[in-house]
């Protein structure tokens, strides 16, 4: 788990036991942890307008000084849970907006976090695909920045995809990817060459998690993701020798060791080795046999 979704959680435990809370839409991308705070009595509205609580939480994902102006126009305490490498993505785009360059976010346009990088914007482009970079208009300035949690090498590839569009237009790229995503990206790449059989741990509405599997189906054949060692099948594992096991920046860390070890278990039943990568801190554990040998420090699953 990342430092900014570990630390959203802990600022919304904290403020759930001080009083009533309410958070503006998911804390973050996964089951597990949304349970755990419905079991604290932590409401979640997707509109300030619908908030009942005097105290509103802004997510991990961040929010527009457009939302938080609302918010606080109606007497509501707003807690910031903002993920600071998010406020660097939000600090980014404002200063493409006060120096006159027309915005573009590489992104899903209907994520929280990028619509929180645009509802302060009037106008405004988001692409995904080259398809999107090629309806693009054009603008004497360009201001490129990025979803934090889309896979780095996407961002580059559309980045000079624009450049080579619009030669005339001078265009600036501020890399607002995230560390934890890329250092994620990168273990998981070196990991899926290896293994014969992938394990994803992940929300389904987590987009860091899904570009983790569209990244290791690059390079294994057999990616799988579950969101719980309750979805481990022993028959993913037939006749494979080493199996690598990563997960998104919100999975908890509970949630990573239970999964592991029904892997383990399937491991003891076919006789084979596997390998988990513990990609938050971008290296891989392996496991021979019973021999288990570490590369990483202890910050490893952050």
């Amino acid at each position: 788990m990342c430092f900014g979704v570990r630390d959203a959680i802990t600022l919304a435990l904290e403020h759930a036991d001080a009083g009533p809370l309410t958070i503006l839409g998911e804390l973050v991308h996964n089951p597990t942890v949304l349970s755990t705070l419905e079991a604290k009595g932590i409401a979640v509205a997707k509109d300030v307008a619908l908030v009942r609580t005097p105290t509103l939480m802004v997510t991990a994902h961040g929010t527009s000084q457009r939302t938080l102006q609302r918010t606080r126009a109606l007497g509501l305490s707003v807690v910031e849970a903002t993920c600071p490498l998010v406020h660097v993505a939000h600090r980014a785009v404002a200063v493409f907006a006060r120096d006159g360059y027309h915005v573009i976010i590489v992104g899903q346009r209907d994520h929280v976090e990028v619509r929180g990088l645009t509802d302060d914007l009037d106008r405004f482009d988001v692409v995904l695909e080259d398809a999107d970079v090629l309806a693009l208009e054009e603008h004497p300035r360009l201001g490129v920045a990025a979803q934090t949690t889309q896979p780095v090498e996407r961002v580059r590839r559309l980045v000079d995809l624009i450049r080579r569009r619009f030669p005339q237009s001078h265009v600036r790229f501020l890399d607002t990817v995230c560390k934890p995503t890329k250092d994620r990206q990168a273990a998981a790449v070196e990991m899926a060459r290896q293994a014969d059989v992938v394990i994803v741990v992940g929300g389904p509405s987590s987009n860091n998690t899904r570009e983790l599997v569209t990244t290791c189906s690059s390079y294994c054949a057999r990616v799988h993701h579950v969101q719980s060692d309750a979805d481990i099948r022993p028959e993913w594992f037939d006749g494979a020798e080493i199996v690598g096991l990563t997960a998104g920046t919100s999975t908890p860390d509970n949630v990573i060791d239970r999964v592991e070890a029904s892997i383990l278990r399937c491991a003891g039943a076919s006789a084979f080795a596997p390998a988990s990568a513990d990609t938050s801190a971008g290296h891989v554990r392996e496991v021979e046999g019973r021999t288990r040998s570490s590369a990483g420090g202890p910050e490893g699953r952050r």
